[in-house]
């Protein structure tokens, strides 16, 4: 596991378990967890994503979204105006979960705005994008806004549960 621990840019996720009630039945050893790389796999092949926002009077708000698993964060563009646009105005705290039956991955963060990526990163947006959907980005607009990322402090997952239930903490996490 420690060589997935150096997958990530910011020196890597550590991997325990998540904290559950004891009836829950997840292990205490380490036996079983997943790695890393699973989970990323995943957040990659994804179509899409669900977010969790809060609203400013405290209620939540979910919503389905297209976005992109680029170097170990989540990125995803749409309008201010929108509902999770203006909740992540008021709270930028969020959590992001894939579509996909049995596997579960639940990504906790705090998603920023990003304007005017560098180029490199544009263009591979551009074609992670193209990769998943009949749509193109257009990263001129990056410029005033409308590109979000989220950079995971904690994410979860787990493909049979209670045995392979894993957490990754990210720095603070």
């Amino acid at each position: 596991m420690a060589e997935e621990q150096a997958s990530s840019g910011r020196g890597g996720p550590t991997a325990d378990r998540p904290d559950v009630p004891e009836g829950y039945g997840v292990p205490k050893s380490d036996e079983g967890m997943l790695p890393w790389s699973w989970a990323r796999e995943r957040l990659q092949e994804a179509k899409l994503y669900w977010v969790g926002t809060t609203r400013p009077d405290g209620r939540p708000h979910a919503s389905p979204i297209w976005g992109a698993w680029v170097d170990d964060a989540f990125w995803f563009e749409g309008s201010p105006e929108t509902r999770w646009g203006k909740n992540l105005a008021a709270n930028p705290a969020i959590v992001v979960h894939i579509e996909r039956g049995e596997d579960v991955v639940i990504v906790e963060g705090v998603a920023e705005d990003v304007t005017g990526p560098d180029e490199t990163l544009a263009a591979r947006l551009v074609e992670a994008f193209a990769a998943k959907y009949d749509y193109r980005l257009d990263p001129t607009g990056w410029t005033e806004g409308g590109l979000h990322t989220v950079r995971p402090t904690v994410v979860m997952g787990w493909g049979t549960f209670p045995t392979t239930a894993t957490r990754w903490r990210f720095g603070e996490g």
